[in-house]
């Protein structure tokens, strides 16, 4: 069927009330996260009508239709419903008419209605399509939400991203999701992680094997999703390489077109590397509060030599 949401779980996500409930949704999809309010169609101007999106109809275009003959509705309802959209929602409990209800099921179109005021109830299925239609690709890694900053930890496998993530976890902080990070683009800004739905809540740990973090740690120590805001690819320390000591220049990694700021942190016996992602975090919050350590201490240093020079 290609990519979108299927219609019921639409309904069960927007707590909606069939109005139609002979009709079939299980085939139907929505492919776009776009709504639209067919004010202009309802007014018999259908060019360019994207009849992809859900169909949402308030108060201001049922008073509209309120002001016609019924042989002019049934022909406003004729046109409007040729184009086989995927469903139409009445906000504000609004009774959708007879005649629009026998010809949407003589067409297959589902009908529904919803207690929400039409400006809510597009803002919250506008943001939850965003999501789900999103952009998506699956890479290797752990995700975890370190006082609120997204990080997403990389590494090959076995170089001990699963005993950070836990260590991290009994220190109060969240998993999102381990060996398996789905990454979705919401935004040209925004990459959202979360985890695929047969490991949530699971790590694995060499030697031990399968950890339920929810059971173990109890809830407070999980999160379905959360934003990616920075990468840590840790890597074995090697002495042939250069590492960045100082910070003043930011290196990004890349998902989806979007950039995230990366650290590549050298691992070495001893190193902790619970802490080290919790420092990266809270400077990393610095930064985007308008504090930068490294370029602190440059001025720092600045200021010294011009003072040794005078």
């Amino acid at each position: 069927m290609g990519r979108g949401v299927n219609l019921q779980e639409i309904v069960e996500k927007m707590n909606l009330k069939n109005m139609t409930p002979d009709v079939e949704l299980s085939n139907i999809k929505v492919t776009v996260p776009d709504i639209n309010r067919p004010g202009l169609q309802l007014a018999g101007f259908l060019d360019n009508f994207d009849a992809a999106r859900v169909q949402v109809i308030g108060y201001v275009e049922f008073r509209y239709l309120q002001t016609l003959s019924e042989e002019r509705k049934s022909e406003i309802y004729d046109d409007f419903l040729k184009f086989d959209v995927p469903c139409v929602v009445y906000c504000r409990d609004i009774e959708p008419e007879e005649i629009l209800l026998q010809k949407a099921i003589d067409r297959g179109i589902p009908i529904f209605k919803t207690s929400k005021s039409t400006s809510a109830f597009m803002g919250e299925i506008i943001r939850w399509l965003n999501v789900k239609l999103a952009p998506c690709i699956s890479i290797h890694g752990v995700l975890v939400d370190v006082y609120g900053v997204g990080v997403l930890i990389m590494g090959e496998s076995g170089i001990g991203k699963s005993e950070a993530a836990l260590e991290l976890i009994k220190r109060g902080h969240r998993l999102v999701t381990d060996d398996v990070v789905e990454i979705r683009k919401v935004s040209d800004e925004t990459l959202v992680g979360s985890a695929p739905d047969i490991t949530r809540h699971f790590i694995e740990l060499r030697g031990i094997g399968i950890v339920d973090v929810k059971s173990m740690f109890g809830v407070q120590s999980v999160r379905e999703t959360q934003n990616i805001d920075l990468v840590i690819t840790l890597e074995e320390w090697s002495r042939d390489k250069e590492y960045d000591r100082l910070g003043l220049e930011e290196q990004y990694t890349e998902f989806l077109g979007n950039r995230v700021v990366c650290h590549h942190i050298p691992i070495r016996p001893g190193r902790n590397l619970a802490i080290i992602v919790e420092s990266a975090a809270v400077n990393h919050r610095q930064k985007q509060m308008g504090y930068n350590a490294a370029q602190e201490l440059y001025k720092r240093v600045q200021e010294n030599l011009a003072k040794n020079r005078s």
